[in-house]
Formats: C-alpha cells, structure tokens, sequence
C-alpha cells in the first residue's frame, strides 16, 4: 500500500504476522527502542513493522502498554512471541512520561531511542543513528524529522550534512531546542543519561520539554545524521492533538517554566531571554 503525502510517497508494507521470522532476544542490544502505547491499535502495527525490518539488528524494542483500554497490545504480544527481541510491560495509565520512565529502568543497549507509537521511522535509522553515534563518540545521535498526515508532508527539521556540535549553544541550536523539544528523532547513550538521572516529568503532559533540555545540556556532542527520518504521525486522537483541557493548558504552562528554571540555573543568560520571550508569546495566545 502507498500512501501519498503532498507528492512524496512512503512505501508501507504489508503488516502480516507470517512475515516475520523467529528471533532470539539480543544478548548485546546496540539500541533499545522506548515504545509508549495508549489505545494505539489503528497504528502500532506500522510502527513496529518499521522496527522489526531495521537493518540494524541488533536492537531490543520495549513497549511500555500505558493501561491500554482497547486490543492494542493484542498484536504487540503476537509479535513478541515470534521476536523475542520484544519486551512487553503492563502498567497502570500514567501517562507517557511514566511509560517512558519505565522502560528506561529495563533498557539493555548501549544506546536508547524513543519511538512513540503511532510514528514509525525509516527502516535504515538506527543503523545510521548508531554508527555515527559511535564513529563521533556522541551521546546523542540528532536526524531529520517530519510532520506527516493525510495530504501532509512537513519536514520540521532538514539535515543535509554530517556536523559536530560540543558547545551549549551549538547543540541548543542544531536541535532547534527553542521551538522542537522533540525526544524522538535522536539516540542517546545509556551511561550519560543514567549517570545525570535524566528522565520524564510523570502524570503530565508535555513532559518531552524538561527532559530535552537536560538531555541536551548534559550531553558531551551531538553528531547530526543526514538521510535518516524520524515521521511524527499527525494522528488527532493524540495527547498532543486532542481537545486541550485545563489540565493540557496548564501543563504545558508549567513545562516551560521548568524548562526557563533549568536554563536559569545554568546561567544560560542568552537562552534564558530567549525561553522568557517565548513564554510571554504563548501567554498572549492562550
């Protein structure tokens, strides 16, 4: 099936179970991959079809079923019978942060992505993501990342080049941190993010924004990928797409707020004005 997005075509496949071989859990993961899922059955298929046909394989996927009200874990666990390189955990729902957290307590590899469950990714990404990573010694891996939909195609952030970036300001830069919180479209090695305790604000929403910056701050260099894309499915039953209640308003208030708290007690003067404008922006619309 092809499906067409403002006259760029991306190939999906057939998503049959049969097609997929018997497979040992990896001993030695390069990359774990963070799977949140919540009521996602229109779309985990996809996603972890991408994931299943990684030319890197040496991976292990962790899909985190965030208390889940309809059958979507009902494939996920047909397939984690079939490719033990799936590991499944159940919780209560709370909320993405939580689920992410979780998983990161149970990673293996050397290096952690994020895939949330109605995106995918192409199916070279992690292989990519992972050997820049090493060659460069980074701890994080950036890519491309673009908005999809139905007769939707934006690219959010264009990568044409491989580029180094060490310094705070470069990396806050490249990332578009301002504006692209996004935890999705990188890899990041396990030892860092372990070893400044970084993790996802739980039982809110709009929790990528703290974790981000820290992850950002704290990471030695950000090596850029081009080629590879990470496609953030415009999916209007999302958390990020529905109806905003108080609670979304509020949230996302008081993530920034975290985040400007952050980079003020980092001393980061230029990013700090920088959050403060932004901030007075948002509150003008609200």
């Amino acid at each position: 099936m092809i499906e067409r997005y403002y006259g760029k075509k991306i190939q999906f496949n057939d998503y049959s179970i049969s097609q997929y071989k018997h497979r040992d859990a990896c001993i030695n993961p390069k990359v774990s991959i963070i799977v949140p899922v919540y009521n996602a059955r229109d779309y985990i298929e996809r996603c972890l079809h991408y994931l299943l046909t990684q030319t890197l394989e040496e991976i292990e996927i962790i899909v985190v079923n965030d208390g889940s009200t309809d059958n979507s874990m009902e494939p996920v666990n047909k397939l984690a019978e079939i490719d033990k390189r799936i590991k499944v955990i159940n919780q209560e729902n709370r909320l993405q942060g939580a689920a992410r957290n979780n998983g990161l307590q149970h990673v293996r590899g050397e290096y952690i992505g994020f895939c949330d469950a109605d995106d995918f990714v192409d199916c070279a990404y992690y292989e990519r993501m992972y050997n820049t990573a090493v060659q460069y010694d980074a701890d994080i891996a950036l890519a491309e990342y673009v908005r999809i939909g139905i007769n939707k195609y934006k690219p959010r952030l264009d990568i044409k080049e491989e580029s180094v970036n060490d310094s705070i300001i470069s990396k806050i830069n490249i990332c578009k941190q301002n504006k692209n919180e996004c935890p999705t479209n990188k890899i990041y090695r396990t030892e860092y993010i372990n070893k400044y305790n970084i993790r996802f604000p739980e039982g809110v929403y709009c929790e990528d924004k703290l974790f981000s910056i820290k992850a950002v701050y704290y990471a030695n260099r950000i090596v850029t990928v081009p080629a590879v894309r990470y496609y953030y499915w415009e999916n209007p039953n999302s958390t990020v797409n529905a109806k905003k209640t108080k609670k979304h308003i509020q949230d996302r208030i008081n993530a920034k707020k975290a985040v400007l708290d952050f980079v003020k007690e980092k001393m980061l003067v230029e990013l700090e004005l920088n959050f403060i404008f932004q901030m007075r922006q948002f509150n003008m619309q609200e």
